[in-house]
């Protein structure tokens, strides 16, 4: 192999301390998750490019990781196809699998294939990586972690209230400041649609009006203008909207409110902010968003998307109500409701923040130091005794030279262990070591019986 050694663009490692790091987050999220009754599932890595292909738009089909087929790949293409086809039309043929693009589809089509098996409504948390054939920038990745809780199997509002209530305690959790839940419902933007006159041209609308916050009103307005939208006025009245969440429902209603799906879209709003405030959410968290579109297209009433003012980075979170997913897979009528938390920008905006607790290379607690001389056997035994007594503790492998002890009080500092049992030959040979608190430089002799107990009085003080 030649060359400099690299990973793939919009891909990382992750060493010990961001490992770390990385878990409190995974941790936090999935502590929440499982108090509120979810239970954990698993999907493959890969899924048939059929499953995914179709649920997310254009864009989104676009940026789904195709995999080549193993061997021949060429055996499905005749060889005019091969030398006339523009290269997209042949990838159904060239590629049967893909790499996930999200975790809500791979679970429609685990519902789908497990009905029998699962009492609905169902629960299901599930904290995997997926990929996007995205253009790699700061807060966006193609390899990334998604942290999902989803209920299918019931359309109660109770629902969206729930899982508002869950935003919440996560994002207090990790002490976020300045985090907003933005919240909107895909029925409400159908009935904007239905309002400017345009209703076939609701998914062009609303592409356009999503930008708001990056392109402002004129570049939205030029963006309705290129997709033929006609009633801009009606549309620059909706992105004029402003005030608490209960007058910018009232500026709607005075738009929608006579239109037949935004009526019932601005119904289960208010019925959604009234039932979030028995679970403790405050209309300070969440904030009514009439412009808010999310780009899947799989969502048909509650949407969900969560911001962080101040942060470089996009948003953390989204989610939202999908009333027949299952039904592509051959399970039609069944509803669901889901959120999701982007680990890798939670991570981000913890270190923009300094938010994460402190943390240290190892997990260790104790150093069991190896010189020349000193029966390896006896320390291994003193190795599993504190390790059965439930404290985390390595060996030095090599035996040193008593002179080479500052070689071994480096590595524990390097890894951050706090205690080293120095056993030197003498004191070994006389039944005792002495234990050096790392932080504070202090040492004490501590007789080989005791050494269990010392460590208790430690940790109890």
């Amino acid at each position: 192999m030649s060359g400099k050694p690299q990973t793939v663009k919009g891909t990382r490692d992750f060493g010990p301390v961001q490992s770390m790091k990385r878990q409190y987050i995974f941790n936090t999220i999935k502590a929440r998750f499982e108090n509120a009754g979810f239970s954990p599932i698993e999907t493959p890595s890969m899924e048939t490019l059929k499953t995914l292909t179709g649920k997310y738009g254009e864009e989104g089909d676009r940026l789904i990781f195709k995999i080549l087929n193993s061997g021949d790949f060429k055996r499905k293409v005749d060889a005019e196809k091969w030398t006339n086809t523009e290269a997209s039309h042949l990838i159904p043929s060239l590629c049967e699998k893909a790499l996930r693009y999200d975790l809500t589809v791979p679970f429609a089509r685990f519902v789908t294939m497990n009905r029998n098996d699962l009492t609905f409504p169902f629960r299901r948390y599930q904290i995997q990586p997926v990929w996007r054939a995205d253009r790699p920038q700061k807060g966006r990745y193609r390899e990334f972690f998604q942290c999902d809780a989803d209920i299918i199997g019931s359309d109660s509002l109770v629902l969206e209230a729930e899982l508002l209530s869950l935003f919440s305690q996560v994002l207090q959790d990790f002490k976020i400041p300045g985090y907003v839940i933005h919240l909107n419902n895909r029925k409400v933007l159908a009935g904007i649609a239905e309002a400017i006159g345009q209703p076939e041209d609701m998914m062009a609308m609303t592409i356009a009006l999503d930008k708001l916050d990056k392109i402002g009103v004129d570049g939205v307005v030029k963006e309705l203008e290129t997709a033929g939208i006609k009633d801009i006025d009606t549309l620059k009245k909706v992105m004029a909207i402003t005030g608490s969440n209960e007058l910018k429902l009232t500026q709607l209603d005075a738009i929608i409110g006579q239109t037949e799906t935004g009526a019932v879209g601005m119904q289960e709003l208010k019925e959604v902010f009234e039932l979030m405030q028995s679970l403790n959410v405050t209309h300070q968290e969440v904030n009514f968003n009439p412009t808010l579109a999310r780009g899947l297209n799989y969502y048909t009433g509650a949407i969900f998307e969560v911001g962080v003012k101040e942060a470089s980075v996009g948003s953390i979170c989204g989610g939202g109500r999908y009333d027949d997913l299952t039904g592509i897979f051959g399970m039609p009528g069944i509803s669901g409701i889901g959120i999701s938390f982007g680990a890798d920008r939670i991570y981000d905006v913890l270190e923009e923040f300094d938010l994460f607790p402190s943390s240290r290379p190892s997990k260790t607690q104790v150093l069991i130091t190896r010189f020349e001389g000193v029966d390896v056997a006896g320390l291994l035994k003193l190795t599993q005794q504190l390790r059965n007594d439930g404290m985390a503790t390595e060996i030095y492998p090599d035996a040193l030279k008593p002179n080479k002890l500052k070689k071994q009080f480096q590595y524990a500092n390097d890894n951050g262990i706090p205690y080293v049992i120095v056993a030197g030959t003498e004191e070994w040979n006389a039944g005792e070591v002495a234990v050096k608190n790392m932080e504070t430089g202090d040492q004490a002799p501590v007789k080989i019986e005791d050494i269990s107990s010392y460590f208790a009085l430690a940790n109890s003080l």
